[in-house]
């Protein structure tokens, strides 16, 4: 049975998890062609993936579990600046999925994971309550002292990539918020305490109706990749690193790439 934790971990080793059963499967739970049922791989995993991952790995787990009987995977999402603290302060889990690189790095530099591969990419779009109250037309409309704009915290891959663009653009923002992750940041546009926020293209999907997309010019955009590896300490590295290999693998891809991520 699936487990989402949805805050972040204690950082510190040896705490226990917090979470809530769920037996929900929902829409793409057969097993996949890349994860052929196994009675090898039995036990539990944690995976700790970037929030903006959260449809996407939430039934990657699905279709891992299904094909895999007895196997557990917890989720656990938030900042990939957040995650990548507490895997180095030695909270307990045992796969890795940053929305950048740099966050992955320092995991890797601090003999928590090797070998990382990049198994998608994204890009920035500007998220709109659908009635428009700021009339937010475009970046530029960002840079008005009238609209309230919502921002990732600068150390996190949506508020550093947030701030490629602005720099492509010319633009000095102003946010009236700082979040911990872009999730917290859409969460500010659906309930119209902000007039605008920059979030990934793929969150305005997963919104749906709840938000409008306003495009950014592809040639002031920034992409941000996504690693993934499983972690040194694993309590069952063989099933993280079959984890991983789903991920991996051509299914893994087509949710992804359903979800509005780019194929690296």
């Amino acid at each position: 049975m699936r487990r989402v934790v949805t805050s972040l971990l204690v950082a510190v080793a040896g705490v226990g998890l917090a979470g809530c059963g769920s037996d929900d499967r929902g829409a793409g739970t057969s097993p996949s062609a890349g994860a052929t049922a196994s009675s090898s791989l039995t036990g539990d995993i944690t995976v700790l993936a970037a929030a903006s991952l959260t449809e996407s790995f939430t039934t990657l787990a699905q279709q891992f579990e299904a094909a895999h009987p007895g196997v557990r995977v917890t989720l656990s999402f938030g900042g990939s600046s957040a995650l990548a603290t507490q895997i180095t302060s030695g909270a307990p889990a045992d796969v890795f999925a940053s929305a950048s690189v740099k966050n992955m790095d320092t995991v890797v530099a601090a003999g928590d994971a090797k070998d990382p591969k990049t198994f998608a990419e994204n890009v920035m779009e500007i998220a709109v309550p659908p009635s428009n109250p700021g009339g937010v037309t475009g970046l530029d409309s960002l840079a008005s002292a009238g609209v309230k704009t919502a921002l990732c915290q600068p150390q996190v891959p949506c508020g550093s990539t947030a701030a490629k663009v602005f720099t492509n653009a010319g633009l000095t923002i102003t946010p009236v918020t700082l979040e911990p992750d872009v999730r917290s940041v859409l969460g500010k546009v659906t309930l119209g305490e902000v007039d605008a926020g920059v979030v990934y293209v793929t969150d305005v999907r997963a919104a749906g109706g709840k938000v409008t997309g306003i495009e950014i010019p592809t040639d002031v955009n920034a992409s941000t990749s996504y690693p993934i590896a499983a972690l040194s300490k694993s309590a069952n590295a063989p099933l993280a690193a079959a984890f991983v290999d789903h991920v991996l693998s051509a299914d893994g891809a087509k949710v992804l790439t359903a979800a509005g991520f780019r194929q690296p």
